[in-house]
């Protein structure tokens, strides 16, 4: 009986095991699905917000930018006109005196006396420097007594040689003293010659203690005090005179643009040259090219050129640095913009022209520049032109003309 009992709840416990038993692990397929989707999902969420910072930020920027703008824009604008313009050549230079001359002493003596103020403005001729003559004086006068004496030994021998002469006419001496004498009267004459070369060297000598200037300009400081000894055929310099007035500003050019200058020179018409400070900014002095060189550097693809300036004023100064512009031709009738109008976009010149209170992109092609003025191609002489305001206008834009300067932060430029 017991063991039909045991038998019978045996089957019931095997059930319950059956029912503990772990689930079965699922499908790989279904686990990679999911990653897939997981993956798919934080993509769109990246998306989506790279989507809304971009809207930002466009939001941000568009108060400043031309699709914000529901209004006329306010500009100022400027009148294209017809006119002359020049064809100048730019270059840098240095000014350069005509003359420059550095005095040196040629005898050796004592400086008894400076005669000139440091930076004066001095004559041809005006006393500068006086050396102690004294002792070229003294051999002068040493020099003018020996040609005194041979001089007066000549006078004797030409007496006697014609009293020797009538003696031989009558046949009272030999010949041999009659050519004696005449070889005496030669050798005095050599002897008063060397005497005359000598009194006019020492005449040089004395002049040369009395330095004066040998050419208009101005001195600069002052290099010998009186009371200093200098000494002949010395390298150091006494006074040193720049000629100033005229003066003239060497310069160069590139070789390409020498076809042109020779061009015009041999019209015989001067050419233009003006010269400007270091910034470019101030004019200095306006005067005319007076050579080139004649021969191009072969190192530097450069001729130098020559200008005269009569430096009136003395604003050109030697070995100032300068800024030059050479006037090659003149173009006469040409359709002038001030420059500020024009805009780029790469290597395409426009305007935007003003019709209607409307303005339209117009494409142009710039030719020379001169203070700020252009000439042109593509728009006519009383076109209006807008002059501010290129970040805002765009073509087609609607504006209005202000007779005010517009701000400077609305009136930079810009490209469509």
């Amino acid at each position: 009986m017991q063991n039909d009992e045991i038998a019978q709840q045996a089957p019931a416990s095997h059930v319950g095991l059956d029912h503990q038993l772990p689930a079965p692990p699922p499908e790989p397929h279904r686990s990679h699905t999911v990653r897939i989707l997981v993956w798919v999902f934080i993509l769109l969420v990246f998306g989506v917000l790279f989507w809304v910072v971009m809207n930002q930020k466009e939001a941000a920027t568009a108060p400043a930018g031309r699709g914000a703008l529901t209004g006329p824009i306010t500009i100022t604008a400027a009148t294209a006109t017809k006119g002359d313009i020049g064809v100048y050549l730019n270059a840098i230079g240095t000014v350069t005196p005509v003359y420059t001359d550095t005095i040196t002493s040629e005898v050796t003596g004592l400086v008894m006396a400076v005669e000139y103020r440091e930076g004066q403005m001095v004559h041809r001729g005006q006393p500068l420097i006086e050396i102690d003559p004294r002792p070229y004086q003294a051999q002068l006068l040493a020099a003018q007594g020996a040609l005194e004496r041979d001089t007066n030994l000549l006078e004797q021998a030409k007496m006697d040689l014609a009293r020797y002469q009538a003696a031989w006419a009558r046949n009272a001496i030999a010949r041999q003293i009659l050519e004696d004498q005449e070889k005496l009267v030669l050798q005095y004459e050599g002897m008063v010659k060397f005497d005359q070369g000598t009194v006019e060297y020492d005449q040089v000598q004395v002049s040369f203690c009395h330095l004066t200037a040998p050419i208009s300009g101005r001195v600069g400081l002052r290099l010998v005090d009186p009371g200093n000894v200098v000494q002949a055929n010395s390298t150091t310099p006494l006074v040193i005179i720049a000629q100033t007035q005229p003066i003239t500003v060497v310069f160069t050019l590139a070789e390409d643009s020498v076809g042109d200058v020779v061009a015009q020179t041999r019209r015989g018409k001067p050419l233009l040259v003006t010269a400007y400070d270091r910034s470019n900014q101030t004019q200095l002095a306006t005067g005319t090219l007076q050579t080139m060189d004649n021969q191009i550097d072969t190192t530097t693809g450069t001729v130098k050129l020559r200008a005269l300036f009569p430096n009136t004023n003395g604003a050109l100064f030697p070995n100032l640095f300068v800024n030059t512009k050479l006037l090659v031709r003149t173009l006469h009738g040409a359709t002038l913009i001030p420059s500020s109008t024009i805009q780029q976009n790469g290597d395409t010149s426009f305007v935007y022209v003003i019709q209607n209170k409307t303005a339209h992109l117009q494409d142009v092609k710039p030719g020379v520049s001169d203070s700020g003025m252009t000439a042109v191609t593509g728009v006519n002489p009383g076109d209006v032109l807008a002059d501010s305001s290129f970040q805002k206008l765009q073509n087609g834009a609607q504006v209005v003309i202000s007779k005010t300067p517009v701000p400077a932060s609305t009136s930079g430029r810009n490209v469509p």
